[in-house]
């Protein structure tokens, strides 16, 4: 493929150069020069408004997918117990199989784990595909991705949602490069595109500086993972559905890793997409002594204290406290957000939360957008106050 560019027809616009996604084409004087550098994706044939740009590329067929039908959930279950975040990629299944008139239907792999199918049914599932053999007991890539490719060769499915977990970070790659497709990974929000019928998957890029909208037209399943916290699970009322088993075996020696031992480490486990408060902290709130304001506060109000990645960075808070795109999402019922600047990676993390507080000096921050009360002050002054009339008001009752 060739792209090239009839001198006479450029007027030196630069929209070609600025739209260029691998800085292929420079200005020579007033016109456009493609360098060697250039990858033919068209891009700028398509922003080019003189029709100066060219190419011998023949346009990309949409496939005939009618055939494949239907929204998948990988049902992730660890020594059977049923993980969360499949629960809440079930309502969000429901949501998207609404739009397109199909059914939902949950993958169940493991050891004695049919059981759990009855669960999957209760939050909206139509069907539940189960395999279970004792090379699935325990998850290793092997195994379970030539369990689900078979599943999706045999159904086709026309989209696949899994957790972005430990597992599921392994898994979803490894099936997406066995069935020759795209995967979305980390995606924030989920929906269909009314015209097309097809996913629009929607996560942070570019290091969370912009929310980008990603479409998979050529290929399927439509593949992509989420984090837990960011989909809300819920029961349908009066729901039925069906298990459909399939027989599965593969030897040790086929598979080639064994688990000898699993090794649990002993920590204080802070599960903040468990709580209904938290107490946040961002730069604003200054050191680490700061952050016993927001303890206190946390602590009358029952909730937990998270921060954003420059808390953790600064040392004020534990890693695994932190909120927004490469920490933890969060859904709680109220979210105080305490000097905080709002940047899009954090945002990310927090905004399916019901109600925001933010409290925060400048009336210009970009958290003040997506908090439903906000209050501009300095936090070391504002919080105290909060704590002295929630303690008068437990002294009153």
């Amino acid at each position: 493929m060739t792209v090239w560019i009839e001198t006479e027809l450029c007027n030196g616009c630069k929209r070609c150069s600025k739209a260029c996604p691998y800085d292929a084409i420079e200005m020579r004087g007033e016109k456009a020069f493609i360098l060697e550098r250039c990858t033919a994706c068209g891009t700028c044939v398509s922003v080019c408004k003189q029709g100066a740009i060219k190419s011998d590329a023949a346009p990309r067929e949409i496939p005939d997918f009618s055939g494949w039908k239907g929204v998948w959930v990988f049902a992730e279950q660890r020594e059977g117990t049923l993980m969360k975040v499949s629960l809440e990629l079930l309502g969000k299944a429901r949501q998207l199989a609404s739009s397109l008139g199909e059914e939902v239907s949950a993958v169940l792999l493991g050891s004695g784990v049919e059981g759990l199918a009855d669960t999957l049914v209760r939050f909206g599932a139509d069907k539940v595909y189960l395999m279970e053999d004792e090379s699935l007991r325990q998850y290793r890539t092997v195994p379970y991705t030539r369990a689900i490719s078979y599943l999706i060769e045999k159904y086709r499915p026309g989209i696949l949602l899994m957790g972005a977990t430990h597992l599921g970070r392994d898994l979803a790659p490894r099936l997406s490069r066995r069935a020759g497709v795209g995967l979305t990974a980390d995606c924030t929000d989920l929906t269909i595109d009314p015209a097309e019928k097809i996913l629009l998957q929607t996560r942070p890029a570019f290091g969370g500086n912009v929310m980008a909208t990603i479409a998979n037209r050529y290929s399927r399943p439509q593949m992509a993972t989420v984090r837990p916290g960011v989909m809300e699970a819920f029961e349908p009322a009066d729901h039925t559905g069906k298990v459909i088993r399939h027989d599965f075996s593969m030897s040790e020696d086929e598979i080639g890793v064994k688990v000898l031992e699993v090794v649990r480490e002993k920590k204080k486990a802070v599960e903040l997409s468990e709580s209904r408060i938290i107490v946040a902290g961002g730069r604003g709130v200054g050191d680490r002594d700061g952050f016993t304001l927001l303890e206190e506060l946390a602590g009358l109000l029952g909730g937990e204290v998270a921060g954003t990645r420059v808390a953790v960075e600064e040392g004020w808070i534990p890693p695994e406290r932190q909120v927004g795109q490469t920490g933890s999402s969060v859904r709680p019922e109220l979210y105080i957000a305490c000097g905080i600047s709002g940047a899009i990676q954090h945002r990310a993390g927090m905004m399916n939360s019901r109600f925001i507080v933010a409290i925060n000096r400048d009336a210009r921050a970009p958290i003040f957008q997506v908090a439903d009360w906000g209050i501009v002050g300095d936090l070391h002054e504002v919080i105290p106050e909060i704590v002295r009339q929630l303690k008068t008001g437990q002294k009153g009752l």
